[in-house]
């Protein structure tokens, strides 16, 4: 009897394929809303994945321009046969987002599950992310003026503020960051790529998990101890909004030693009261005290007392008024220098293991937080300090 490995191995993959597909298919019948698209018809509309409508590549595979039948213009997110994002992320971003609607969230039209291929199909946003038109390189960047900025801040927030706050389970994104915000032709923003997000029961408080997301934007209690809480996406937003204000990404190698880190330099800045460093030079009229405001924002969302970070919310109200925040009584941020040794599972697109919920009461943990905003944090009328944290 001859028998051939390669033979073996064969069998051994189509087994695990089938066993991946019986899984999906479980899943999705779970999942009425879900319209699907069949392989072909997506190899139509991206013109056969041609490389000229390729818009976006990733560790989970790329995104290509497509044109449906009816005219309508979507991202087609074709996940590679190596991709990080496994089934389960998979599955987790289509449940995720399937019924979601805000104005500052991509819209999911549906998916591809046809043999090996996995395709996800988006609402096509024409200024990509920021990562690309205000972070990369100097072709593909847009003149973005300080309004339209405060305009992508203040919108990204709202976006957050609606998964934390406004939905049942609550979402926490797991993974915001300047390439997962993106642009629709008016340049709003708009939330983007949910399959690493975690839906929180609403008894539940934080989960004890694997750490996935992209270092440079994940908060210290996270990184170091995989214990996860909305309060990881507020750390994020501060670091995004941080590279908003300033045009730089959060790490730059080729600056000097103290520059390299911007939350790092940032928060130098502030010590030496010179804040106003920060600002993108290519921002040449802007509101001086509102584009601090938003900076001391960034470093209440970046502290490293998870409990001292503002709700979304509260985020929120901070972007939208003209609020005091008194800038002395800031603590010190959770540096990327404090845990950049740290090696314990984080990759830019990582799974997440099994998980433990951690459920405890929920007024236990944010009294603390509710006086110390209540002190760092004045309006008139006094309408922000009576938010209750969520």
């Amino acid at each position: 009897m001859n028998f051939c490995c390669f033979d073996f191995l064969k069998r051994s993959e189509t087994k695990k394929q089938a066993s991946a597909n019986d899984e999906i298919g479980d899943a999705f019948s779970r999942l009425p809303n879900v319209k699907y698209f069949t392989y072909h018809e997506l190899e139509i509309a991206t013109r056969n994945f041609h490389p000229e409508n390729k818009i976006g590549e990733g560790g989970f595979g790329s995104v290509y321009k497509g044109i449906l039948k009816d005219d309508t213009q979507v991202a087609v997110k074709s996940l590679s046969v190596q991709s990080k994002q496994g089934v389960q992320e998979f599955l987790t971003e289509i449940a995720t987002i399937i019924d979601v609607r805000h104005e500052n969230l991509v819209k999911l039209y549906g998916c591809c599950v046809q043999e090996s291929h996995r395709i996800l199909v988006y609402e096509y946003l024409e200024n990509n992310s920021i990562a690309q038109c205000l972070l990369g390189s100097e072709t593909g960047q847009i003149d973005l003026d300080w309004p339209t900025r405060a305009k992508i801040c203040k919108g990204t927030a709202s976006g957050l503020a609606y998964l934390h706050e406004e939905l049942v389970p609550y979402i926490v994104h797991r993974d915001i960051k300047a390439s997962n915000i993106l642009l629709d032709r008016d340049l709003n923003p708009k939330i983007s790529d949910f399959g690493l997000a975690k839906l929180f029961p609403d008894n539940v408080t934080h989960i004890s998990t694997r750490v996935a997301g992209t270092l440079g934007y994940l908060a210290p209690e996270y990184a170091m101890r995989g214990q996860l809480t909305k309060k990881a996406d507020v750390y994020s937003f501060g670091i995004l909004v941080l590279e908003v204000v300033s045009g730089r990404s959060n790490t730059k190698n080729s600056l000097p030693d103290e520059k390299q880190i911007l939350l790092e330099w940032t928060w130098h800045r502030r010590e030496e009261n010179k804040l106003l460093d920060v600002v993108d030079p290519k921002l040449k009229e802007c509101p001086t005290e509102e584009v601090l405001r938003f900076i001391k924002v960034a470093l209440l969302c970046t502290q490293a007392a998870a409990n001292f970070r503002p709700s979304m919310s509260q985020v929120v109200a901070m972007l939208s008024k003209d609020i005091n925040i008194n800038e002395n009584l800031l603590t010190k941020p959770g540096l990327i220098s404090d845990f950049r040794n740290f090696k314990g599972g984080v990759g830019t697109h990582g799974s997440a293991s099994r998980t433990k919920a951690q459920s405890t009461h929920k007024g236990a943990s944010s009294s603390s937080s509710t006086s110390l905003m209540t002190t760092i944090v004045s309006s008139s009328p006094a309408s922000f300090t009576q938010m209750e944290p969520r």
